[in-house]
């Protein structure tokens, strides 16, 4: 059971656990998701790390589209973000790339889910490793987090 799990477990939030067998050569971690586990892109969101150098924010979005950095500056009112470094990813998180999940990481940053979650019934986010996602309904992730839903796309 991953931090994840165990936190929605502790919160009696209810989640789904789907797991699939990850693929190495995998290109995109969140579109792999949606392909194995035979759910539709827009119900699959990724979990992204931005920093302005001092601060870490966590992007919650569909799998399909790009972060747009501008609006989530906005979001989190920062000046002006850039990915974070893949190694800061995982050692602030406690996951490794490609399994990050929103809920359980080592340290709670502020985080925004963009607003198409709030019209889905269930959305599904890394469950903290490769190959497993959970299901929830995203107000109970926005609940656990403390997140505010944005409009972070790239359209």
């Amino acid at each position: 059971m991953t931090p994840a799990c165990k936190i929605l477990k502790s919160q009696k939030i209810d989640y789904s656990i789907h797991e699939y067998e990850h693929d190495p050569q995998a290109k995109s971690f969140g579109l792999e998701a949606a392909e194995k586990l035979g759910l539709h892109v827009n119900e699959v969101f990724k979990t992204l790390l931005v920093t302005d150098d001092k601060t870490y924010y966590v992007a919650v979005l569909p799998v399909e589209y790009q972060l747009n950095l501008k609006k989530v500056a906005t979001a989190v009112g920062a000046k002006k973000l850039h990915m974070a470094d893949p190694k800061d990813a995982e050692r602030l998180t406690g996951y490794l790339v490609g399994g990050i999940s929103p809920v359980g990481q080592k340290k709670r940053l502020k985080t925004v889910i963009d607003v198409s979650a709030q019209q889905l019934t269930k959305m599904y986010v890394s469950g903290g490793k490769r190959g497993l996602d959970i299901g929830l309904a995203p107000q109970d992730l926005a609940k656990v987090l403390a997140a505010q839903f944005f409009d972070v796309i790239d359209e």
